[in-house]
């Protein structure tokens, strides 16, 4: 089997090159939108630019407002400030995540909680979250607190694995019960939608939702971020935290509280503008590259992640499923060693040092999961 992928991959990439897991594809206006920006000379982060990719990227999200920022974790950070979260309290997440996802929690001087995934999401399980709430937490007029550590959890912080929405109705049914802020970090799932009465795209469910515009994310700015919510008075206090706090005047340096220096360049919106502009194509490509995956895993015995029902992913990384921790790290080693780049799970947080003190539920899915799951190659093909 595992030579079979290997040929797989170099059919579908036509290339006997080393074969990276995600790279960007730039076939578009990208070199003319960054010529524009250089030849006005507004390269930082005040241009023409930035403006207009916030305003087309809350247009695509079906919401009415986008803040630009310099990277996700970023923009994690301070939709976490918006959403109430203070030093001191806890945040429920998934330990199948990437690190930014806690250390934007970190940054807030809150802790993370770490609470299972479902199977076929490979997101932030409603009945998991609803079973920590019923047993490990109480209500008090002014909050859930969790009975163990005595802390207020503030808010819910799931994230769409690769791309594949979470059961955020499920999600959203238990956390209003308990009167618990949603934060979607949506950092992978730019292009991925969620079916039902009304079709919404992955960021616009909570609170306040987050982008990635990462080198290796479906487009790029090179280095970015964005915040996705439907309220006005949110959506004004994130532009104005993340431009340092300064209040609007023609000359003078004025600032009204701590801020952040988190503006995105224009340079890198024109970048992402361009890359916007290729958005549908590129999830179409994806998709059907998933569909030569499962053809694949078919015709050889094997397993992939596919997109949970009533989901349209974009597929942002591909992921074969193994039988055991034995066979994918003979894989890894193997691909690895053919020049086709696959690689495990992330670490699972509460196995790293930083976090290794946080409080789970004992995780069953999430181990289960990073013993089998292996990404494969995944870039838009051409």
């Amino acid at each position: 089997m595992f030579d079979s992928f290997v040929r797989q991959v170099r059919e579908i990439y036509q290339t006997d090159a080393f074969i990276p897991l995600h790279e960007p594809r730039f076939v578009g206006n990208e070199k003319q939108y960054l010529l524009n920006v250089i030849d006005s000379t507004f390269v930082s982060s005040v241009g023409p630019y930035v403006a207009e990719f916030e305003n087309k990227i809350a247009d695509y999200c079906g919401v009415k407002h986008a803040v630009a920022t310099v990277n996700g974790t970023a923009a994690l950070h301070i939709a976490l400030l918006l959403a109430g979260v203070e030093s001191g309290e806890e945040v429920i997440t998934q330990a199948v995540t990437f690190v930014a996802t806690c250390n934007a929690i970190n940054y807030c001087g809150a802790e993370p909680v770490f609470v299972d995934i479902d199977a076929d999401t490979l997101g932030l399980s409603a009945s998991a979250v609803a079973e920590f709430l019923a047993h490990h937490c109480e209500r008090f007029d002014d909050g859930v607190y969790n009975k163990i550590s005595g802390k207020r959890i503030a808010a819910c912080l799931p994230m769409h694995t690769f791309g594949h929405p979470c059961d955020m109705t499920g999600l959203l049914r238990v956390c209003e019960e308990y009167g618990i802020p949603i934060v979607e970090d949506a950092a992978e799932a730019l292009g991925s939608w969620v079916s039902g009465v009304e079709r919404k795209h992955c960021g616009s469910f909570g609170k306040l939702g987050v982008l990635s515009f990462n080198g290796n994310k479906i487009i790029t700015t090179g280095g970015g971020g964005m915040i996705l919510t439907n309220d006005d008075a949110l959506a004004k206090q994130a532009k104005h935290l993340t431009t340092t706090a300064k209040l609007p005047h023609a000359w003078k340096f004025e600032h009204d509280q701590v801020g952040y220096n988190y503006r995105m360049p224009n340079l890198n919106a024109a970048l992402g503008l361009a890359q916007l502009e290729q958005l549908p194509n590129f999830v179409e490509r994806k998709r059907a590259l998933a569909v030569r995956y499962l053809d694949w895993a078919h015709a050889n015995g094997a397993q992939v992640v596919v997109e949970p029902s009533g989901t349209q992913a974009n597929y942002w990384l591909n992921a074969l499923l193994l039988d055991d921790l034995t066979q994918r790290d003979a894989f890894l080693e193997y691909s690895n060693a053919q020049g086709v780049m696959t690689r495990p799970l992330w670490e699972l947080m509460p196995d790293l040092s930083m976090y290794r003190y946080c409080q789970t539920d004992g995780l069953s899915q999430s181990r289960r999961l990073a013993q089998r799951l292996v990404n494969v190659p995944s870039s838009v093909i051409l």
